[in-house]
């Protein structure tokens, strides 16, 4: 009895770890107060402002512009790289498998650092090119790695049984391979996007004047004092988040229940 009531307040301790933290950001959204220290009263009007704020609207839309472009093309990288990985064997195969841990395991800064030291020696000017070009460089491997331990579970006789069926390798990969790898796309995906909204560092690095994005303009912030619109902004990215999670699990559901069905 003790250790299932210890057990549970552990759970609840954790959950709250976790959790508190968002749970006040949105109550402090709809504060009255300025400060953000203490909740003095109910108001929707830094929703509001938040619309008339420019500047972080900006690096917002700078932020959604970085992080679905570098997805997209990280994604479509990743795949061909990890299906040719998988596929076939070429001298220096294991190196490269092995170098593709030093972007994830290296620090950020260092990234960072050695991205704006290739930039420079390219006389490129620091902007939202380099910006994109940074994230697709560190996401890549996170969708390459996600798509091949698919790909490693694939039964191989797939290709044969294809083959001898009168496909071709595009038709086989089109048809067989592509629909068997998508839940590893996807989380690939989602994996790269969610990195690239937060990133801070590395596009400390390599974002120019006119390429600010959100976690860069909220750092900035931090000294002279985060605005409540940021509140308001997290708390909408939090119910748009939340709620496609919910679809998508409720499509999950339908899906599950349709195959018990059958």
């Amino acid at each position: 009895m003790k250790k299932r009531i210890l057990k549970n307040i552990f759970i609840i301790l954790v959950y709250a770890f976790l959790y508190l933290p968002i749970i006040i950001l949105v109550v402090f959204s709809f504060n009255t107060s300025k400060m953000n220290i203490t909740f003095e009263g109910f108001t929707l009007k830094w929703y509001q402002t938040l619309f008339s704020n420019r500047s972080l609207l900006e690096a917002f839309f700078n932020t959604i512009i970085v992080a679905v472009t570098s997805t997209f093309i990280s994604t479509i990288i990743g795949t061909i790289s990890a299906y040719a990985l998988n596929r076939y064997n070429f001298k220096g195969k294991g190196f490269i498998m092995k170098l593709l841990y030093i972007p994830i395991v290296i620090p950020e800064i260092v990234l960072g650092i050695s991205l704006l030291s290739v930039y420079t020696l390219l006389k490129l000017d620091l902007g939202m090119m380099t910006l994109i070009l940074s994230h697709i460089a560190f996401s890549i491997p996170f969708v390459i790695i996600s798509v091949k331990t698919v790909l490693d579970d694939l039964n191989p006789n797939l290709y044969d049984a294809s083959k001898d069926l009168g496909a071709n390798s595009f038709e086989t990969f089109r048809h067989i391979i592509l629909p068997s790898l998508i839940p590893g796309i996807t989380s690939g995906a989602m994996l790269a996007f969610t990195l690239s909204l937060d990133d801070v560092v590395i596009s400390y690095f390599t974002a120019g004047p006119s390429s600010n994005t959100l976690p860069l303009k909220i750092y900035s912030m931090i000294k002279t004092g985060i605005t409540p619109e940021v509140n308001a902004l997290s708390t909408i990215i939090l119910v748009v988040t939340f709620t496609i999670i919910l679809l998508f699990t409720l499509k999950q559901m339908r899906s599950l229940k349709k195959e018990v069905v059958r």
